[in-house]
């Protein structure tokens, strides 16, 4: 029987497209290593807060110990750490134990530079759904349905963070763009009350 990697090395030869690896990630001890992240943020803020353990950053753990080849949706209230832990606790521990390099960029620059933004292979959007949509000289684009898009076809890995409810999203991206959230990303839900 012919090997599989034959066949998508042939296609390659001709020019087919064929699937990219999706990016594994493995943290050992991934909920030890954000807490200990997390406490040292919430530390150096100086406002004398104390870190605050809750249900969701076990699934975000889980998803640290092993992504499965997907990537991170985190959406819900707003005040949870969500930002904390797209922006800073979840690029350390890929760059600290895979050498990772997560590109973080919040929804403004990712209008403005949506070119770049769609050549990185791992990408942290922080605050989906406060953008708009993107004009450059008269093409209009809507930045963060073309970055998924590319994490669906081409294994891009994507970690993002949004306010917006499941509904919230399919009014403003539409229910193409929320099946391909579903099926690129691991989705955690956060609920409670602002730590802010």
């Amino acid at each position: 029987m012919e090997s599989f990697e034959n066949i998508f090395k042939e296609m390659m030869d001709h020019g087919l497209v064929v699937p990219d690896n999706k990016i594994q990630v493995s943290i050992p001890n991934a909920k030890e290593m954000m807490k200990g992240m997390l406490s040292h943020i919430i530390a150096n803020e100086g406002k004398g807060r104390k870190m605050e353990w809750i249900k969701p950053y076990d699934e975000v753990a889980d998803w640290l110990s092993d992504n499965k080849g997907l990537g991170l949706f985190m959406y819900g209230n707003c005040g949870l750490g969500k930002s904390l832990l797209a922006r800073y606790v979840i690029p350390g521990l890929m760059l600290k134990f895979h050498r990772l390099v997560v590109n973080v960029y919040d929804t403004n620059i990712m209008n403005t530079s949506i070119d770049e933004v769609l050549s990185k292979k791992i990408v942290c959007i922080d605050d989906v759904g406060t953008e708009s949509i993107s004009v450059n000289f008269g093409d209009r684009r809507l930045a963060f349905a073309e970055v998924i898009d590319k994490a669906e076809k081409k294994g891009n890995l994507v970690i993002a963070t949004s306010n917006l409810t499941h509904e919230e999203i399919t009014d403003r991206y539409g229910e193409r763009v929320l099946e391909r959230i579903k099926a690129t990303t691991k989705r955690v839900l956060f609920t409670g009350k602002s730590f802010r």
